[in-house]
């Protein structure tokens, strides 16, 4: 049986910039799709099946922050912005609304090619990751490796891949610092060792979803310089 063909999916209104992406894909063995607005961007996703979607962010018809807002709706595709190098802002809310990663223009190809194998790597690895059957309860926080859910006192906690595979690492060295290095290593790849702020952003979003007050944190702690680590206990008088 012939394997199938690892298929992107280009969201971008910029022909050129399409046509260059495009090229240098297909070269590395890809095959490519276009949508040039984000309404043909859902619609290729939905019908089309990508393994992975370069998402500009200035879309006509519908721009690329609603497109992957409604797309973490019902899949887990993984999703590289494309943002302007001064919208910096814009990665922060890429990745608050569930992008996977975030690439600046005017782009280095080679770099295009990186972050793309590193997101399919990562997501092969989800897929295809022994289950453990054991779950893990700190304070009120409970992480079942097994169907890879998370619960706070009780009530599921929706995280995104990254987020999930952030804190499961954290957690099966709960008790122990992890330098920041290491964690973006182990998370999303050798490619992002010093990409720091993508750490703190995820980091902080765990926090707003986990932590009764994300300004004084009792699961994921700081050590300054160092990196961060999971408390193996929590005393705490309870979830507001």
């Amino acid at each position: 049986m012939t394997e199938k063909q690892t298929t992107i999916l280009i969201v971008d209104d910029d022909l050129q910039l399409f046509q260059l992406m495009a090229r240098n894909l297909e070269l590395e063995g890809y095959a490519v799709l276009l949508a040039g607005d984000g309404k043909q961007a859902l619609s290729q996703i939905e019908h089309a099946s990508p393994d992975l979607v370069l998402l500009d962010v200035m879309l006509p018809r519908m721009d690329g922050f609603t497109v992957c807002h409604r797309v973490r709706s019902f899949s887990t595709i993984p999703i590289i912005i494309v943002t302007a190098k001064e919208r910096s802002q814009d990665k922060v809310r890429g990745l608050d609304l569930g992008a996977d990663d975030y690439l600046t223009k005017p782009l280095d190809m080679d770099e295009l090619l990186a972050r793309v194998r590193a997101a399919l790597r990562r997501a092969h690895f989800r897929e295809n990751e022994r289950a453990l059957s054991t779950t893990m309860t700190i304070g009120k926080l409970t992480i079942d490796f097994g169907q890879r859910q998370v619960s706070l006192a009780n009530q599921k906690v929706v995280l995104t891949p990254t987020e999930y595979r952030l804190l499961a690492l954290l957690a099966r060295h709960a008790g122990r610092i992890l330098p920041q290095d290491a964690l973006l290593e182990q998370t999303w790849g050798k490619e992002y060792v010093g990409e720091h702020h993508l750490l703190q952003v995820n980091i902080n979003r765990l926090r707003h979803k986990l932590e009764p007050d994300p300004t004084h944190p009792r699961y994921l702690l700081t050590e300054p310089g160092i990196g961060y680590v999971l408390a193996p206990q929590v005393q705490e008088p309870g979830i507001s």
